[in-house]
């Protein structure tokens, strides 16, 4: 059985709705009614993944529904146990929008949908629709997987998007309050933020980056010229003296008898090569490591 229900084929309905009476629609193998449904009988998804809706963009949609009406339903599902009838699946904005124009009731879908198929169209609505800002996004994606048990996999196949992407966007999520609202408010890039992940002290590289209005190009050359966090793979704790290094490799070399050369890369891994000139002297040395 797939693991996603409802989040496809959900067919736009681009003509005005207005006061009309109920309206019979059929949907895949499904006919749902499309309602004129009271605003006040209607709540929000708490999983719904856009948190944020600008003044200006909501009072534009507003002046258009005054003007037009709502011209595309809303989804919404029935909940119980709740101080409303109805949850939102989709439309929040328009929902929104129209409670801004003085309306009282709006066109809706009302549609049997679990609370997981619920998560999949609100998160393919508004990912399709570049609605989300970054850190939305990111919240999204961990919302669901941590909610619904879906893999890196799951979310990749459900949203259309390649698996490194969401891992990728995942990690904002532990980027400090501060640097988030940066990116919520739009003066820190996505690319810029997934720079400072890795950064010790995120926050005073961000304040640097906005300040200076750098590019991504220049953000990451200060980012790379600053301390990294413990946690981070390329992190280095203290990078080895010369002379340690010197060191290490005589006593390698005095031991085995063979010409050592000691190489450290970024984050504290590295290897140790060892050198023999002859297939006896190569003998000599497989004897010793294994003695």
């Amino acid at each position: 059985m797939s693991k996603f229900g409802l989040g496809r084929g959900l067919a736009d309905l681009n003509k005005e709705m207005g006061a009309i009476p109920d309206i019979s629609i059929l949907t895949g193998t499904e006919r749902v009614v499309v309602k004129q449904i009271p605003l006040t009988q209607i709540g929000a998804n708490p999983d719904q993944p856009r948190k944020t809706f600008t003044e200006d963009e909501l009072a534009d949609l507003a002046a258009s529904i005054k003007e037009k009406g709502v011209l595309q339903p809303i989804l919404l599902r029935a909940v119980s146990g709740k101080p409303y009838m109805y949850e939102i699946v989709a439309g929040e904005r328009r929902f929104r929008a129209s409670k801004l124009a003085g309306l009282t009731e709006i066109p809706a879908l009302v549609k049997q949908i679990t609370p997981e198929s619920a998560m999949e169209i609100a998160l393919i609505e508004n990912v399709q629709r570049e609605n989300l800002n970054p850190i939305e996004e990111s919240n999204a994606y961990k919302n669901i997987m941590d909610k619904c048990g879906y893999e890196l996999s799951d979310v990749a196949r459900l949203i259309g998007k390649s698996e490194s992407y969401i891992k990728n966007t995942m990690r904002l999520d532990t980027l400090p309050a501060d640097v988030k609202s940066m990116v919520e408010k739009g003066n820190l890039s996505a690319s810029q933020a997934r720079l400072l992940v890795v950064a010790e002290k995120p926050t005073e590289l961000a304040k640097q980056i906005v300040n200076n209005k750098m590019s991504v190009v220049e953000a990451e050359k200060l980012v790379k010229g600053a301390a990294r966090k413990t946690t981070s793979r390329a992190y280095v704790a203290k990078t080895m003296d010369p002379k340690v290094v010197r060191d290490i490799e005589f006593k390698i070399s005095d031991a085995l008898g063979v010409k050592v050369k000691l190489q450290e890369r970024r984050g504290g891994a590295g290897q140790i090569i060892l050198s023999f000139a002859t297939r006896v002297q190569m003998q000599e040395l497989i004897d010793k490591l294994t003695k």
